[in-house]
């Protein structure tokens, strides 16, 4: 029977936001966050959570369920530090990382979200980071709800085989301001001219298309 999955996030090691010029993260100091039992043999601390979104309301997530999409995937990056003396070995490693994945669908306001979308205007260019205003408990964007687990990839180049996958089933109600405030951030620091007009190119779009399965297996799983 497999163990029930845990979590012990500590809400002021959500230290700064960040944008990476894909997109925003937050950034995670501090060695208490983490992540063990379910598919996972192993500890696997959080060093950061970053989101995906696409043009649309139905195109933004990076997986897909009977094929339909949702309008964004939100990513809680943990790597094991039961085998691995860093984040960057665990990487590129067997076992390396387990990542929780959030399906975001438009809805009702999400209050947890509300304290990262209220700061995107203060990193609107790749690179700026800002502390965080108030403690974010990344526990609060979870369903408590069934999920699916598998063996997979990073969804970023170099696309290292190092991830179990865990999907909560259920997605979670944001609402379409807030995912709009998303699509503020700007990719660069430089701007682009056309026409003799400056322009630079924002972030409207984030996610990898969802990949064959290639002989994976999906479990599925109870909290």
């Amino acid at each position: 029977m497999q163990r029930p999955l845990r979590w012990t996030y500590v809400p002021k090691n959500c230290r700064s936001l960040l944008n990476t010029g894909e997109g925003w993260k937050v950034i995670i100091e501090g060695q208490d966050s983490c992540l063990t039992g379910g598919p996972l043999q192993h500890s696997y601390q959080l060093v950061q959570f970053h989101s995906h979104w696409g043009k649309c309301h139905k195109t933004g997530s990076e997986h897909t369920v009977d094929g339909e999409g949702f309008a964004a995937e939100l990513h809680l990056v943990h790597w094991n530090m039961d085998l691995y003396n860093s984040v960057e070995e665990a990487l590129a490693s067997k076992k390396g990382v387990a990542v929780i994945g959030v399906f975001f669908q438009i809805g009702k306001h999400h209050d947890e979200l509300a304290k990262i979308t209220d700061l995107l205007c203060e990193i609107v260019n790749k690179g700026d980071e800002c502390p965080l205003s108030k403690k974010i408990d990344p526990s609060a964007f979870f369903p408590v709800h069934d999920y699916w687990t598998y063996e997979g990839s990073l969804t970023t180049p170099p696309c290292h085989e190092s991830v179990t996958w865990i999907l909560f089933k259920k997605p979670v109600e944001v609402s379409e301001e807030q995912l709009d405030k998303f699509k503020m951030l700007f990719s660069s620091t430089l701007k682009a001219f056309v026409n003799g007009a400056p322009i630079r190119s924002r972030v409207v779009e984030n996610c990898r298309p969802s990949q064959p399965l290639n002989g994976r297996v999906i479990r599925e799983a109870t909290c």
